[in-house]
C-alpha cells in the first residue's frame, strides 16, 4: 500500500506540477490515514490493498479526526487528500469502486481547479508559434496536441510518431489502466503536429548518439530521446513567463482548461468523459461547478450592480 502511495505521490509532483510543500501535505496527511488503517488489524486478507479499504472503515477515520479535535479545514484536507487518492486508485485500475464518493466533508470554501481563459490560452500558443527554433516548434506542436485534445501528459509523453493519423486528424494514446482511447483533433493541431514532423523531429533525432537504439517517440529532447514529463513542465512555465501569463501554469492547467472550454462550448458531459478519458462521470462532473462559478465571477465583473 506504501509503494501505491508513493506512486501517487509522483503523480502530483510531474503530471499534476503541485509544488514540494503541497505534496508534502499529502504525504502527511496520507500516511497518516495508513498508520489508521494499520492499526485497525483488521483489514482482510493475507496481503490487503487499497481494494480492502471500504466506506465504513473510511468513516471511522472522519470520526476519529473530529474526536482529535482538528479543524475543520483541516478535517476537509484530510479527507480531500483521502478522495484524490482513491480517485487515483480508481482511474489506474487498483480498485474496482471509490468507498469515498459518499464520505462526507466539512463544508469550506472550495478552490476551483486552475484554467486559463481562452485569450491567456491564445497567448500562450502565440508567443511559441513565433519562435524560430527548432524547440519552439516542437513546443508550440506539444501544447496545441494538448489543448486539441485534453491528453494528460504522462500519455502525451509516451505517443509514438505511429499514434499519430494526421490524415483522418486523430491520435490514439494509452490512458489509466491501459485504456486506450481515439481523441480527435482540430486542424490546426493536425496542421501543426504535421509540419513538427516534417521540419523537426528529424533534426531532434540527429542529436542522438551514434549507435543508439531506434527512437520511435513522438516528442524528443535536444538529445534526440524521449521527452520526460517533468521537461515538459519546465517548458511549460518558461513559456507561460515569456508571454506574461499570471495564472500559475503546468500540464494540469492545459488539460482543465480544454475541458472548461469545451464545456462552455456546448460538448456534452459524456463526449467530454470520453475525451479525458475519465473512469467516472464523476470526475468530469468539476468542469460543469467549474464553468456555472466562473460563469458567475464574469457576470459579477461585468454587471454595474453587480
Amino acid at each position: 500500500m506504501r509503494e501505491t502511495l508513493e506512486a501517487f505521490l509522483d503523480y502530483l509532483t510531474s503530471e499534476r506540477g503541485l509544488s514540494n510543500n503541497t505534496v508534502s501535505a499529502y504525504r502527511n496527511d496520507l500516511s497518516q490515514l495508513l498508520d489508521f488503517l494499520e492499526e485497525q488489524g483488521n483489514l482482510p486478507g493475507e496481503n490487503p490493498g487499497w481494494e480492502s479499504v471500504g466506506q465504513p472503515l473510511l468513516t471511522q477515520y472522519a470520526l476519529v479526526l473530529q474526536e482529535r479535535e482538528y479543524s475543520a479545514t483541516t478535517r476537509a484536507r484530510k479527507i480531500a487528500s483521502t478522495k484524490s487518492l482513491f480517485n487515483f486508485l480508481l482511474e489506474e485500475g487498483l480498485v474496482s469502486q471509490d468507498p469515498t464518493e459518499s464520505l462526507e466533508s466539512p463544508r469550506i470554501g472550495r478552490t476551483l481547479p486552475k484554467s486559463l481563459s481562452e485569450k491567456e490560452m491564445g497567448l500562450l500558443l502565440q508567443e511559441a508559434s513565433i519562435g524560430a527554433t527548432p524547440e519552439s516548434q516542437r513546443d508550440m506542436a506539444m501544447m496545441e496536441l494538448m489543448y486539441a485534445t485534453g491528453m494528460r501528459v504522462s500519455e502525451m509523453v509516451h505517443l509514438a510518431v505511429g499514434d499519430l493519423n494526421l490524415n483522418e486528424k486523430y491520435v490514439r494514446c494509452l490512458g489509466k489502466g491501459s485504456k486506450e482511447r481515439l481523441i480527435s483533433m482540430h486542424d490546426q493541431a493536425a496542421i501543426t503536429l504535421g509540419a513538427y514532423l516534417r521540419e523537426v523531429r528529424p533534426h531532434l533525432l540527429s542529436q542522438r548518439k551514434k549507435g543508439s537504439v531506434r527512437e520511435d517517440a513522438l516528442f524528443l529532447n535536444q538529445r534526440g530521446e524521449r521527452l520526460t514529463r517533468q521537461g515538459f513542465w519546465l517548458i511549460l512555465k518558461g513559456w507561460g513567463s515569456r508571454a506574461n501569463i499570471e495564472t500559475p501554469i503546468t500540464p494540469h492547467t492545459l488539460r482543465h482548461s480544454f475541458a472548461t472550454h469545451m464545456l462552455r462550448g456546448g460538448a456534452p458531459l459524456r463526449y467530454l468523459q470520453e475525451l479525458l478519458g475519465h473512469a467516472s462521470i464523476s470526475t468530469t462532473q468539476v468542469y460543469t461547478h467549474l464553468a456555472q462559478e466562473q460563469v458567475q465571477v464574469e457576470y459579477d465583473k461585468a454587471h454595474p450592480r453587480a
